[in-house]
C-alpha cells in the first residue's frame, strides 16, 4: 500500500499568524515538519497541502527551495484538500499530519501505520479518546477508500473544515485502531498555535541543538525543566464544533 503523509498547512492563524514560518534551529518550523515525517519509515512521500490564497505564497516558495511536493486546494474545505493531494500523489494510505507540530515523531507515525495495515482498519490515530501522548505528536492514518466515503457522506461545512471528524465519529461505519501509551502524558502540550507554544518548542529545538531527537528524548528535557510546561499550561485546545 503506497502511504503519503500530507501536511496540512497555511499562513493564516487567529493566535498566532505566520505560525508555520517561525523560526526554529533558524529554519522555518514546516520545514522541522517534513524532515521529520520524511524519517518515518513506513511512509513513501510527504506532500505539503495548501491552499490557493496569495498569503500562502511563501508556503509555496519554501517548498520550491526545499524541492517538496505541494498541491494547493480550498482554505475552508480541508477535507476536499486532503483528497485533492491523494489523488494527486497515487496515495493508496494517508496519513495527516497538521503543520504546527514541528516535534512530530516518525516513530509513532510509524506505529500509526503499522496499527492500521496490521489491523484491516479504515482509520488509525493516537489521538483517539482518551489521549495518552502529548498534544503536538497527533497523527492519523486512514484508508483512501475512508477518505473517499467521508467526503461522499460529508455534508457538514464545519467537519469538512477539519477533514477528520467524520471518520472517527463514525466507528460503526469505519473501523478504528487506537494508538496508546502506557503512561497517560496527554497534559503536555508541544503543539505551536500561541506565542506561549513557540516559546516551549523553541527551548526543546535549543536544548538539542539538532531536530532528530526523539519524542521520548524531549520528554526527558522538559520533565527537567518543569517551569518549561508552565509556559503554555493555562492554554486551551480549539475544539471542533459538534457535528450536525
Amino acid at each position: 500500500m503506497r502511504t503519503v503523509a500530507i501536511v496540512q498547512a497555511r499562513t493564516g492563524s487567529t493566535r498566532l499568524p505566520g505560525k508555520v514560518l517561525l523560526p526554529l534551529l533558524g529554519v522555518p518550523a514546516l520545514t522541522h515538519v517534513v524532515r521529520r515525517l520524511a524519517r518515518a519509515t513506513l511512509v513513501d512521500e510527504v506532500v505539503v497541502a495548501t491552499t490557493t490564497l496569495p498569503g500562502d505564497d511563501p508556503i509555496v516558495d519554501l517548498a520550491a527551495r526545499e524541492g517538496w511536493p505541494i498541491t494547493r486546494g480550498s482554505e475552508v474545505d480541508l477535507l476536499a484538500r486532503y483528497l485533492d493531494a491523494a489523488r494527486a500523489h497515487d496515495a493508496e494510505q494517508i496519513v495527516r499530519i497538521t503543520s504546527d507540530c514541528p516535534m512530530i515523531d516518525p516513530g509513532l507515525v510509524d506505529l500509526v501505520v503499522d496499527a492500521l495495515e496490521r489491523s484491516g482498519a479504515a482509520y488509525a490515530s493516537n489521538s483517539l479518546a482518551p489521549r495518552t501522548y502529548p498534544r503536538g505528536l497527533d497523527a492519523e492514518a486512514f484508508t483512501l477508500e475512508a477518505l473517499l466515503l467521508a467526503d461522499a457522506a460529508d455534508l457538514d461545512p464545519a467537519s469538512r473544515e477539519h477533514a477528520t471528524p467524520y471518520l472517527w465519529r463514525h466507528p460503526e461505519l469505519f473501523r478504528h485502531a487506537r494508538v496508546a501509551h502506557d503512561v497517560d502524558l496527554s497534559g503536555h502540550r508541544w503543539t505551536v498555535d500561541t506565542p506561549e507554544d513557540y516559546e516551549l518548542v523553541r527551548r526543546i529545538f535549543d536544548a538539542f541543538g539538532r531536530d532528530d531527537f526523539s519524542w521520548l528524548e524531549a520528554l526527558a528535557v522538559v520533565e527537567a525543566h518543569p517551569d518549561w510546561s508552565e509556559l503554555n499550561r493555562h492554554i486551551e485546545q480549539k475544539r471542533v464544533p459538534a457535528g450536525q
